[in-house]
């Protein structure tokens, strides 16, 4: 379930019994933003959580990963873009996820589209319907700059909307002393737990949701990282619930 006070109604949703939660005509509408095909492992068990408890969850990616061949020795390019739609929409399918969407821009290529205001116009309707929206922190989870990019649009989105006001937006992070021991996220930015006040719990069916979209991912991870990636994340950063930074 969700622990927030500023999220009040998704957490009445939450605490709803889940026959009540079936006949409810209006699910609660999520909007997941990220970058990345595979960024929203980052925050995989908390997306099924949602799913699971009726939330009408649709996930939006800015890119189809075109530039990230990652395990697959792919070239860049269409072929591989068009690969990684299909992980997208595996992954999405087994978080629970009404829809996914992928945006098609160039990936590692954002900045032109902030430039250009484009990036803004596609997820600007989404993010003004949504009654909360998840993404990367500022950080960029290690930096990475369309995350960072991703990041800021939303946050101006949600932020300047006088019609509907703010829209609730949460950060993932990781508590300072929680990162992996694995060298591959030695580089990952933690976070104060004082500033983390939202998580979202998840239970064992939600963590298996997220090891099945973990395993979508052939062209990124080799197979033991996908089957050892969840449950690692589990025992270390979440232990039961994914940690969040509400923006404002």
């Amino acid at each position: 379930m969700i622990r927030t006070t500023a999220m009040i109604a998704l957490a009445v949703l939450a605490l709803t019994p889940a026959s009540a939660q079936e006949k409810a005509s209006h699910p609660k509408r999520v909007l997941v933003v990220l970058a990345h095909p595979d960024d929203e492992l980052f925050m995989a068990p908390a997306i099924a959580a949602l799913a699971r408890q009726g939330a009408d969850v649709a996930i939006h990616y800015a890119t189809s990963g075109d530039a990230g061949p990652g395990v697959s020795g792919m070239p860049k390019g269409a072929a591989l873009a068009a690969t990684r739609r299909g992980e997208a929409q595996c992954a999405a399918r087994a978080l629970g996820a009404r829809e996914w969407i992928s945006f098609g821009f160039g990936d590692g290529r954002l900045a032109d589209h902030v430039r250009d205001g484009s990036l803004a116009r596609a997820f600007g309707k989404p993010v003004i319907a949504a009654e909360l929206v998840l993404t990367w922190g500022p950080d960029g989870g290690y930096g990475h700059a369309d995350h960072r990019l991703v990041s800021a649009i939303v946050t101006q989105i949600a932020q300047n909307n006088p019609a509907v006001g703010r829209v609730p937006l949460l950060y993932v992070g990781i508590p300072e002393g929680s990162l992996p021991p694995v060298p591959e996220m030695a580089d990952w930015a933690t976070t104060d737990p004082a500033l983390l006040t939202e998580t979202i719990d998840y239970t064992p069916t939600d963590l298996e949701a997220a090891k099945a979209a973990a395993q979508c991912h052939v062209t990124q991870f080799d197979e033991a990282t996908r089957a050892g990636m969840m449950g690692l994340f589990d025992t270390t950063m979440w232990r039961g619930k994914v940690h969040f930074r509400p923006a404002f």
